[in-house]
């Protein structure tokens, strides 16, 4: 599981710093329809090297702190991979 703290419509997608052991994620999409947690989904797996549906919002979903479950790798594999 990864704490991360969205916001949306941002100017352009980032990943990081952590702040209060949750990730900074910044993404262009609006918070409409899910589009947000989706961009979230896709920004994730690319940066991590895994297919969309390995990353999965599990709670938060129209709150910006949220719970992402991170299939096939540890916690210590994720926060090596985005270096944190």
């Amino acid at each position: 599981m990864l704490q991360a703290r969205v916001t949306p419509k941002a100017s352009a997608d980032r990943l990081g710093p952590l702040h209060d052991d949750r990730l900074k994620i910044a993404v262009t999409s609006p918070p409409d329809k899910g589009k947000a947690n989706e961009h979230v989904a896709r920004l994730l797996a690319k940066k991590l090297d895994l297919p969309k549906s390995a990353v999965e919002v599990v709670a938060g979903a129209t709150d910006r702190a949220k719970t992402l479950l991170i299939r096939g790798l540890s916690v210590e594999q994720v926060r090596d991979k985005l270096g944190l």
